[in-house]
């Protein structure tokens, strides 16, 4: 090269690596620390990018306050997504404008404020045109499940949250919400897409929503907050999945898989539920489809697939409202439309006037009877098929006789449905097009139903035109394709999938040498099998179950292990996440202690126990859950319980809140003797119907010369719990007064079962509960 053309070309190339280092150190900020992170912070401009360093982040509270600009937005982001780890006592606050976090992930913690992230810093400095991408939150939970807390909660306008993680919320409190007060959060238009919501755990009681969209007193604001193309996969917190509380919000092209509740419209109005899937397995009752209350809704061109919930969790279910409804519960159904929707193989999925409890007013004051059925309500246009032909397809718990039914077909397989004028009976047949998704080839045109508003319904499930050729139900004729709608690289963090290769089990022989039990336990993976060779072991202190194990006598001589420690202490103490399966193995105590308990505090997750063909004897406690504790099962099955203090004891919940510590509570095939108090004892209180309230088996089981230290003189106490049924038991000498007050109201069962000298079982039909609202 010219050695005068270098010299001029020499400067001009300085000048553009220094504005090259110079916009890279402006835009590009590693950090390493909480300080240097504030220090970012403080000196970001219009499209700095900081970058958290690889590793642990511990006990940090993240305040991200900045004035991004729309082409040039402040971002946070980890060095590498999924690398950085969010835990301990740490939370995240963002206030400001065009501000943008990605790639992280909560963990191993909990917040110390009343949320995980929040999209503001203080209640006037909010977040706006702002967005939370790529992250994910798991298992961050409070160490207390009644301490309620929000993991994502939306303020201020304009603002994303998009392809996120989120699972395994076990305290109170809706994972997801969007609040509406004051001024500068209304009207918010926020946007929830690409998400993939994980498995939330049941909870025991209310306050379990996986979104909630505003509250009861934020009813009357409009909040325009959509929520599209997520994937909700056993969201199982409560009867809500989604609780719409606010106006003109979007549910659009969802899947609902597997997830016990409902799409609700709670309070608010002029919700558009459009484009969903909802797909159950056609056994479990408690996986729903959408709950109307209020006014102005329109629900068009969903599918639902094995839905057999029924009442408060059937595929549509239309509420009762109350006269005249303060704003916390039940308006009446008024002006909605439900069209173009396709029903497969759903048990009884249309149900009007749910939730109707006029039969109880003589417990309930006026201000909660539920009476003011649907009205100017149009069903039209939509489609149901039944393998299985359905003699109740329509079920009115009140008269529906404020809606209008109209081109609406079935086919039911030749059963008589008795409703013909509301539903056409007609032929025709399913396509697969994926997995659980069959749809309708309907070999000759429908009348379509062209009702007010109509014509703006322009595309159908699949997002093709309704324009140039309509059809009745979710989908217009002609070639499907498969949505693959459980794809889950579709929805949440690109980095992070919860899918988990099963493990085989290692089988882990045990001896009754001194502390090889303990140590065999302590070792063992999740899912791994202690195998307990004949003998006794003798044990002198709690052995802690923190993960899924289960213990079993070897061949078919039973183990007995006996305990020696502390008054007031368990063999087995199930920590958060301790799921033990212990069979065919005897356990005695000394009459002071427990056979199984929980921690007393800090239970941040679920436990569970199964007992199969044991001996248990001489316990002061044969179970002891304690407060703010849950198990999604508990069961005895073919065991002996003799001798005892106090059985099975599940009723530290008393808020009255309709908490309980127990989902299913299953007695099978066992003998009770010598147990004074407490036998079952299983209580949830509270007028709440937010959840499944409970279940209890009582079935080919023995008392005898049980209860006679029974304060109420009733020998199976489950007051509360909604799901009850006794049978096939045999109660002899029991000294009490009642076997069991049954909630007539309610799914409380008693049948075949012999009472001898033990009282009764009585049915009280309308059971007296402390209100909660």
């Amino acid at each position: 090269m010219n050695f005068n053309i270098l010299k001029q070309v020499f400067p001009l190339l300085i000048l553009v690596l220094t504005i090259s280092c110079s916009e890279r150190a402006v835009t590009d900020v590693l950090v390493h620390n909480l300080a240097e992170f504030d220090k970012a912070v403080l000196e970001a401009e219009p499209g700095t990018e900081i970058v958290l360093a690889n590793g642990v982040w511990k006990d940090v509270q993240l305040k991200f306050i900045g004035e991004g600009a729309k082409d040039k937005p402040i971002t946070i982001k980890a060095e590498t997504p999924g690398k950085v780890f969010i835990e301990g006592v740490s939370n995240l606050e963002i206030s400001g404008n065009y501000l943008v976090v990605k790639g992280l992930f909560f963990r191993n913690g909990h917040t110390p404020t009343g949320n995980v992230i929040a999209f503001r810093t203080s209640e006037e400095k909010v977040a706006n045109h702002s967005r939370v991408t790529n992250c994910v939150i798991l298992d961050y939970n409070q160490l207390q499940r009644d301490k309620d807390d929000l993991w994502v909660q939306f303020y201020g306008t304009h603002n994303t949250m998009d392809h996120c993680y989120l699972a395994g919320k076990t305290n109170g409190g809706p994972t997801v919400r969007v609040d509406l007060k004051g001024n500068q959060s209304i009207r918010n238009y926020h946007q929830i897409v690409n998400n993939h919501f994980g498995p939330r755990p049941r909870k025991g009681g209310a306050r379990g929503e996986t979104i909630q969209l505003g509250s009861s007193f934020t009813s009357m604001s409009p909040s325009n907050t959509t929520i599209a193309n997520n994937l909700f996969e056993e969201c199982n917190g409560e009867v809500e999945i989604i609780s719409s509380k606010t106006n003109f919000n979007e549910i659009r092209n969802n899947v609902f898989y597997k997830s016990e509740g409902s799409v609700v419209t709670r309070h608010g109005n002029y919700a558009v539920i459009d484009g969903n899937y909802f797909i159950g397995d056609g056994v479990n009752k408690n996986f729903g489809g959408i709950r109307l209350v209020n006014t102005g809704h329109w629900v068009i061109n969903n599918y639902f697939y094995n839905i057999i919930g029924e009442n408060f969790r059937s595929p549509l279910a239309v509420m009762n409202g109350i006269p005249k409804s303060p704003l916390n519960r039940y308006n009446q159904v008024t002006d909605v439309v439900v069209a173009y929707n396709t029903y497969v193989d759903c048990k009884s999925p249309w149900q009007f006037g749910v939730g109707t409890n006029i039969a109880q007013a003589d417990v309930l004051p006026k201000s909660e009877i539920r009476s003011a059925r649907a009205l100017r309500t149009e069903v039209a246009n939509n489609i149901i098929y039944n393998k299985i032909g359905d003699k109740n397809v329509i079920i009115e718990h009140d008269k529906a006789d404020g809606v209008k039914f109209k081109n609406n077909i079935i086919n039911n397989q030749g059963v008589d449905f008795g409703d013909t004028t509301r539903i056409k009976a007609t032929e025709f047949e399913l396509t697969k097009v994926g997995e659980y998704i069959y749809l309708p080839e309907l070999s000759r045109e429908f009348d379509i139903y062209q009702g007010f508003g109509f014509d703006k319904i322009t595309n159908d499930l699949f997002g093709n035109s309704r324009e140039d050729k309509n059809s009745i139900g979710a989908t217009v004729q002609g070639e499907f394709k498969d949505p693959n709608i459980l794809d889950k690289t579709k929805y949440g963090a690109d980095w992070f999938s919860n899918s988990i290769e099963a493990q085989e089990p290692s089988v882990i022989a045990v001896t009754s040498a001194k502390g090889e039990l303990e140590e065999k336990i302590a070792a063992a993976k999740a899912g791994d099998i202690i195998s307990l060779g004949p003998g006794q072991y003798n044990v002198s202190k709690s052995i802690i179950i923190n993960k899924t194990i289960t213990i079993q006598s070897k061949e078919n001589e039973k183990a007995e292990i006996i305990f020696t420690g502390a008054d007031n202490t368990p063999v087995f103490e199930l920590n958060p996440y301790g799921i033990l399966h212990i069979k065919n193995v005897s356990l005695t105590g000394n009459g002071k202690q427990q056979a199984f308990s929980n921690l007393k505090e800090n239970m941040s997750n679920h436990f569970g126990l199964t007992v199969s063909g044991c001996d248990i004897n001489n316990f002061n406690y044969v179970l002891k859950a304690y407060k703010q504790t849950f198990a999604e099962e508990i069961t005895f099955k073919n065991t002996s319980i003799s001798d005892c203090e106090n059985g099975i004891e599940l009723s530290e919940e008393t808020n009255d809140k309709g908490d309980y510590n127990v989902e299913y509570l299953t007695i099978d095939n066992c003998s009770f003797t010598n147990v004074n108090q407490n036998v079952i004892d299983y209580y949830r209180g509270g007028y709440d119907e937010s959840t499944i309230g409970g279940n209890l088996l009582v079935t080919n089981s023995t008392f005898t010369n049980c209860g006679s230290k029974e304060k109420n003189r009733i020998l199976l106490n489950h007051r509360g719990i909604v799901n009850v049924n006794i049978n096939k038991n045999t109660f002899t000498d029991n000294m009490v007064e009642l076997v069991a007050l049954l909630w007539g109201a309610k799914n409380n069962v008693a049948s075949d079962n012999k009472i001898s000298n033990s009282g009764e079982i009585k049915v009280e039909e309308n059971l007296k509960l402390k209100l909660m609202y």
